[in-house]
């Protein structure tokens, strides 16, 4: 058995949810001296994060430097998801800054890690950062970096964040289109979350649920009842 075989045993385990047993499979590859190559760090660090094992992350990210990976930007970018899933928020945007270059992906890994944990200023932070570099979000970090506009002070953090959204031409996916209404909700601007609902192409339940919930948070009772009426008028549930 060589380093691919135990490789391809560990991504195995880890894509069927047996992170556990990814491992200690990963431990009795090292037993075995089987010496592992980027593909197999990765895998194992993504079963750390999965589980939130910061004490076995910690043991890899040596062996790691050990064995002359730790500048490689794709495992560095692996170490940054693994801190932050685990609760280290710290180590993860120490490594975030030490990178000698950062792409769209590391950036969304970081901003995910500081949402994840309530960092909202942080994510406002990286995502102009980001933008500074002439990088933008794709469609799944646009609704996490959306998550940190929480209160009224944040609506024009907000709206700039629309904008690039409408720029990349993304204003028409449901699920990004959720996240604005949802975010002008949280900010008190419910016109403008409304706005949104009735030009988007296609709603589903959970904008219907988005909307209602916009009306009933602020204040706006009656209207809420009159949303989840027409939801079921219309057959949603």
């Amino acid at each position: 058995r060589n380093v691919v075989s135990w490789s391809s045993m560990l991504a195995a385990y880890a894509q069927h949810g047996r992170c556990h047993d990814a491992l200690l499979l990963f431990r009795q590859m090292q037993l075995e001296g089987v010496k592992p190559n980027k593909v197999t760090f990765l895998t194992i660090l993504n079963a750390c994060a999965i589980l939130g094992t910061l004490s076995e992350g910690r043991l890899i990210h040596a062996r790691i430097i050990e064995d002359g990976l730790g500048s490689d930007f794709v495992v560095g970018t692996a170490l940054v998801n693994m801190y932050g899933k685990c609760g280290n928020v710290e180590v993860a945007r120490r490594l975030f800054d030490k990178m000698s270059e950062r792409d769209e992906v590391l950036y969304a890994t970081m901003i995910a890690v500081y949402a994840q944990h309530g960092h909202c200023k942080n994510v406002l932070q990286l995502f102009k950062q980001m933008c500074l570099q002439g990088l933008t979000p794709n469609k799944v970090t646009f609704p996490i970096i959306l998550t940190a506009c929480t209160n009224p002070e944040d609506l024009a953090e907000g709206r700039l964040v629309q904008a690039c959204i409408v720029a990349r031409g993304f204003e028409s996916d449901v699920v990004i289109g959720t996240a604005i209404a949802k975010m002008y909700g949280q900010c008190g601007s419910v016109e403008d979350a409304r706005t949104i609902f009735d030009r988007m192409p296609g709603r589903d339940v959970v904008l219907w649920n988005t909307m209602i919930a916009t009306y009933s948070q602020n204040e706006h009772g009656r209207k809420a009842l009159e949303f989840f009426q027409q939801m079921q008028s219309e057959g949603m549930e």
